[in-house]
């Protein structure tokens, strides 16, 4: 049926992007802890952009995606100071 087919479409794009958002944010904590904080601030926008883009393409909610990086950003403030 057709209904199946697009499901596993989407399904097969959605994993992808959640695939990808979560490497990123696992790269920025690597850059976190190695305490170099400029590299962490570049990884934290690539992380910001990934977040916001799975968000507007609805593959988590715009809430949990301004929570999350928000909670990521009070770690980068943390490590800059």
């Amino acid at each position: 049926l057709k209904r199946i087919s697009q499901s596993e479409r989407r399904r097969k794009r959605n994993q992808h992007i959640r695939s990808k958002m979560r490497t990123v944010v696992k790269r920025y904590r690597e850059a976190l802890e190695s305490g170099n904080a400029s590299q962490a601030g570049e990884a934290f926008k690539v992380v910001e952009r990934e977040i916001r883009r799975a968000a507007s393409r609805g593959v988590i909610p715009k809430r949990r995606a301004d929570r999350s990086v928000g909670r990521l950003a009070k770690r980068l403030n943390a490590v800059s100071q």
